[in-house]
This record gives structure tokens, sequence and C-alpha cells, in this order.
């Protein structure tokens, strides 16, 4: 089994929190809100990782002005692929409060959409597993 470092950023903006509606064919999560994030490279710092990730997958207009390690938690998780191929995968999850001075997002094809979501809301939405578990952590579910 694959082994996976994933740098997960818990954005927040002016108390809301930024969430990814996943592709419904891909990912771990597929058709689920999500937290953004995604594996290291190999020799990448934590932070550099998770700011390439960010602009990978946010684009390059998103400010994130503040990065503080929060939380980690590890999983067994099964990956779908978009040609329908999947791979179970053992994760380690390195999870970081974020603040963005913006709320600018330019998403890629990983996500359907994406939402700032005040606290009270996240309640409603279809989260994903390791999402859920994440929020209820820090006492938001």
């Amino acid at each position: 089994m694959r082994q996976r470092t994933i740098v997960c950023p818990i954005i927040q903006n002016n108390g809301a929190y930024l969430l990814c509606k996943m592709a419904d064919d891909r990912g771990v999560f597929p058709g689920q809100w999500a937290l953004s994030g995604g594996g290291m490279e190999p020799g990448e710092t934590m932070e550099q990782a998770l700011r390439r990730e960010i602009r990978e997958e946010l684009g390059d207009a998103l400010e994130i002005t503040d990065v503080k390690p929060w939380a980690f938690r590890d999983d067994i998780r099964v990956k779908t692929y978009a040609d329908g191929s999947t791979e179970e995968i053992y994760m380690i999850y390195l999870i970081f409060d974020c603040y963005s001075a913006n709320r600018e997002v330019t998403f890629n094809e990983e996500f359907q959409e994406i939402a700032w979501v005040q606290p009270e809301s996240l309640k409603t939405l279809d989260l994903n597993e390791a999402t859920r578990i994440t929020f209820a952590q820090k006492g938001l579910l």
C-alpha cells in the first residue's frame, strides 16, 4: 500500500471557511464538500507544499497571510482516478489553520464548485468524512 503525506489548509476569511466540492468522477471523496489540499512532493517543506497546493488548486490570486500548524491525523482511503481505476492509500494528514486577505479563488478541475461557508452552515453540507472530523475537532460541528 502506498503512503502519502497530505497537507490540508483550513482557509478562513472573515469567519467563513473555504470548502471545495470534489469532482464527481475522481478523488478520495467524489462529489462531496471538502477542504483543499494534496500530497507533499520530494524536497518540499510542509509550508512549501501547502502553499503550492493552494496555488495549484485555488489560483494565484488567493492571498494567504497566515499559516499555523494545527493538527495531524492518519487513515486509509481508496482514491478513484479519472480513468475509473482505484488505489488504497495510507494517508498522513498535516492540517493547518490558514487565513486569507481576500476571497479570490480560481479552482482547478479537481473541484466542481467552491463556497465560503459560515460555521453555522457547515452542518447543512454533504461534507466528506475527513472534513467532518476536522470541523468536529475544531468544535464547529
